[in-house]
């Protein structure tokens, strides 16, 4: 089996510090696990990230002390503590709180992945944070032992491959008719309208509303929202980077406009590209880029 070389990103200043080393599942798995990342920081600046809307689902495998994850734009009872988890597909942001420091793997997932590898109808992880013993059973805690107690995170990382693997290959197959509809979305950046997606297909919205909230967790319609936000998002925060600029043939140190992501992303206007920022986010695009953190540190929240 080959091994895709690890990537190590490393941050040190007066907020903190912090390592991340990323790395892709065996080759097997990667149609449904986008990759794993082993992380440790010590924060002093901050204490709070806030996790945004993706097209993905978490798995986390925490080694240090419980996190406490908060949706503040639904009820108070979606506030939780764990330190193993798994966060479906969300509609609105999350705020997770540490003590200043943590450690632990992060498993990202498609979401037909997770339905596989889960086994159970992903709308009810839908806008939750599930501990992992409630999904697995005993099974968590000999995974998070066996996983600490691995030499390195290349050891880890072997040890989920083959976790992964024997899940998988005991999991019922998805739908085609989702495991398509979810590709194409994906292909298209949530820029295909359902009505098309529907009749590329020869099936009803109907048909498709259900399948998708049984096997994404969420419907078609928000699942392509959820897309477009997130490449606004990635885009906002790379304006001055290089790698879209030259993808988008723009030329050696030209910024787009946030106007210009807007329609790239598939949205109206800038207007429109705004509401849905806030609506998912909690904040204003300006707002958002101001909270990025260095070196992926994500968002503070």
């Amino acid at each position: 089996m080959s091994v895709t070389p690890a990537q190590v990103t490393r941050h040190e200043s007066e907020i903190g510090w912090w390592e991340m080393v990323s790395q892709a599942a065996a080759p097997r798995l990667r149609r449904h696990v986008l990759g794993y990342c082993g992380y440790e920081e010590e924060t002093v600046g901050f204490t709070r990230r806030r996790e945004l809307p993706s097209g993905e689902v978490t798995l986390i495998i925490g080694f240090g002390p419980k996190l406490e994850t908060r949706y503040p734009e639904l009820a108070a009872d979606r506030t939780s503590t764990q330190r193993s988890f798994v966060a479906g597909l969300h509609e609105t942001y999350c705020l997770v709180a540490t003590p200043g420091n943590q450690a632990g793997i992060e498993v990202n997932l498609t979401p037909l992945g997770a339905h596989l590898l889960l086994g159970l109808p992903m709308h009810e992880l839908t806008n939750r944070v599930v501990e992992l013993e409630d999904l697995v059973g005993a099974d968590a805690d000999l995974l998070v032992e066996q996983l600490h107690d691995a030499p390195d995170w290349q050891a880890r990382f072997a040890i989920l491959d083959g976790v992964l693997l024997r899940r998988l290959g005991a999991a019922r197959p998805a739908s085609p008719d989702v495991a398509w509809a979810w590709r194409r979305l994906v292909e298209t950046g949530g820029r295909l309208p359902v009505g098309e997606l529907c009749a590329e297909l020869g099936c009803s919205r109907k048909h498709m509303l259900r399948r998708f909230n049984e096997q994404i967790g969420v419907a078609p319609k928000t699942f392509a929202r959820v897309l477009r936000f997130q490449r606004a998002v990635h885009m906002l925060g790379h304006r001055d980077g290089v790698s879209w600029v030259d993808e988008l043939e723009l030329g050696a140190g030209r910024r787009m406009s946030w106007g210009e992501i807007a329609l790239e992303c598939g949205y109206f206007d800038q207007a429109h590209m705004n509401r849905d920022v806030r609506r998912f986010a909690g904040a204003s695009p300006g707002e958002l880029v101001s909270r990025l953190l260095p070196d992926g540190g994500g968002l503070a929240g």
